[in-house]
């Protein structure tokens, strides 16, 4: 068994552009341990007024699988445990368990601290041992690899305090994170030689081997992995358990949660990412949107054969889904792949199968790109089948982008010509740029027809240059996400003029809702 040690609380917090409220911590606390880790290490309680009230805050929750743990450093030297600020933090938590983390590397002993090594080790002991008494503790052997690597012996001995103090795990740290591998491997066993405590591992990523590094360290031993969602952490990192958690459980058969709360680890990594104000990552092992993203048309008629040909583990093991993507290297299996999952009947050996290839190649040549705009590729498929047209006609629009005074903002207004139905719309709205007050007008003109539109919010844009060696005059593709209270989607647009590329994502946004309001209450796609 090897139990799992969350601290993207605390020590993911440590990363750039990473804050987390009191509140946002409370719901991730709930989001963990319904995932099912071990510890949730919630804070530091002695460094800020915030980790102070997250406590408080906690002390009316109930978690169900989950230990909340406190973290703090020993006591300062001359100082009793029982007099330090420090240690009285930690118990003013009300934590059930704390971890407290000692100097392990004489260069930290000595530089850092500036004590003696003799003095060290009575903080260590003497810090583990007042506190046992009150609570369950775990020590944090900080910089340990590094510090063994300077002095096995006295490195050892920092251990030896704080077992013989009573702590119940000792977690061995690579804190610069620039441990390789084999090196880990190496010293884990020379460890075991000297400890009968439980040990762990807390790994960062400072030379990109923080997962690998740990999942060695419980082939060698280690019965607790301290990690952080998503990898957040100081610098570059933490050991990420997205990765690690499948790794233990569906590569080296530990059972280090159940298999039900394994599917949960996608929605809780995406959560962490919300929560945190970041976007998702999309390249990201096991949880990814492109994880298990097929593209290259060889390989997607392999994974539909036995998705084992192309797929290291079942996606749905871990919350996961396949998914096919639409490009220029597509073949007829990827077209095929993506009419099944739209509900969209074709004959493998159809020309309109050959008709959509051939205009997807066509359409990717000239700049377009469908594998963040798959709902601009469904409607490019319903049209070819004509099952889909168009739900009003463009009659034509203006963008007008003015600016009085240098010191004033620009003011943009569009003018929209529509015919809906037999009936032309025509209207104008305000924004606060071009696109914006095209979206608007475009919003405008369609929601006497169709209320609906009002629930679609556009939640991102993105603008890329493809050719930059023609300079402003370069053709762009604008990406856009949009999305309602159930669904996101992605629609694209490409051309010379951001405006009118704009207007083709924007477009296909709104499109896309109706379509899909069709297809939910079962109305005729035409």
């Amino acid at each position: 068994m090897v139990k799992l040690y969350d601290t993207t609380l605390r020590d993911g917090t440590q990363a750039e552009d990473i804050s987390f409220s009191v509140e946002d911590k409370v719901r991730i606390s709930r989001k963990l341990d319904d995932l099912g880790v071990h510890f949730i290490e919630g804070g530091w309680p002695g460094s800020n007024p915030r980790d102070i009230e997250f406590f408080k805050a906690m002390q009316s929750e109930r978690l169900k699988n989950s230990v909340l743990v406190s973290f703090g450093a020993t006591r300062r030297a001359g100082v009793k445990a029982k007099d330090d600020a420090n240690i009285k933090a930690l118990l003013a938590s009300k934590s059930p368990a704390v971890t407290v983390f000692g100097k392990t590397w004489k260069l930290h002993v000595l530089k850092a601290l500036r004590v003696s090594l003799d003095e060290n080790l009575e903080m260590i002991f003497d810090s583990v041992s007042y506190l046992k008494k009150r609570v369950r503790v775990l020590y944090d052997a900080e910089h340990f690899f590094d510090g063994y690597k300077d002095d096995p012996e006295y490195a050892v001995q920092t251990l030896a305090a704080a077992e013989d103090a009573g702590a119940e795990t000792i977690v061995l740290c690579d804190t610069n994170g620039g441990t390789l591998t084999f090196e880990i491997s190496e010293i884990m066993k020379e460890v075991g030689r000297h400890l009968k405590a439980p040990v762990g591992i807390h790994a960062h990523n400072d030379s990109e081997s923080a997962v690998a590094n740990t999942l060695v360290a419980v082939k060698e031993g280690a019965t607790m992995v301290q990690g952080t969602i998503n990898g957040f952490g100081e610098r570059c990192g933490n050991a990420n358990l997205c990765s690690i958690i499948p790794a233990l459980k569906l590569k080296m058969g530990i059972d280090c949660i159940t298999d039900e709360r394994l599917k949960k680890l996608r929605d809780t990594a995406r959560f962490v990412y919300e929560l945190a104000n970041l976007p998702h990552f999309k390249h990201q092992p096991y949880v990814g949107d492109s994880a298990f993203a097929h593209k290259g048309g060889i390989h997607v008629s392999a994974v539909l054969k036995n998705p084992l040909t192309y797929e290291h583990v079942r996606p749905e093991l871990v919350g996961n889904r396949q998914r096919v993507l639409v490009s220029d290297l597509s073949g007829r299996s990827n077209i095929l792949f993506k009419a099944e999952e739209y509900g969209v009947d074709i004959e493998s050996g159809s020309e309109v199968v050959k008709n959509v290839l051939n205009e997807l190649k066509e359409l990717e040549h000239r700049g377009f790109q469908y594998e963040g705009a798959e709902a601009s590729f469904e409607l490019l498929m319903n049209r070819a089948l004509k099952k889909k047209e168009r739900s009003f006609r463009l009659l034509g629009f203006r963008v007008i982008d003015e600016k009085r005074k240098e010191d004033e903002e620009a003011h943009a207004e569009a003018i929209i010509k529509l015919e809906v139905g037999g009936v032309v719309e025509h209207t104008a709205a305000d924004g606060n740029g071009p696109v914006n007050a095209l979206d608007a007008a475009l919003r405008k003109a369609l929601e006497r027809f169709y209320p609906s539109i009002k629930e679609v919010k556009l939640l991102d844009f993105k603008v890329r240059v493809l050719a930059g060696v023609q300079g402003t005059a370069a053709k762009v593709r604008v990406l856009v996400e949009s999305g309602d209270a159930t669904d996101k989607w992605g629609t694209v647009g490409v051309s010379d003029n951001v405006i009118e590329a704009s207007w083709q994502a924007l477009v296909d946004a709104l499109e896309y809702k109706l379509f899909k309001d069709r297809k939910k209450t079962g109305r005729k796609v035409k």
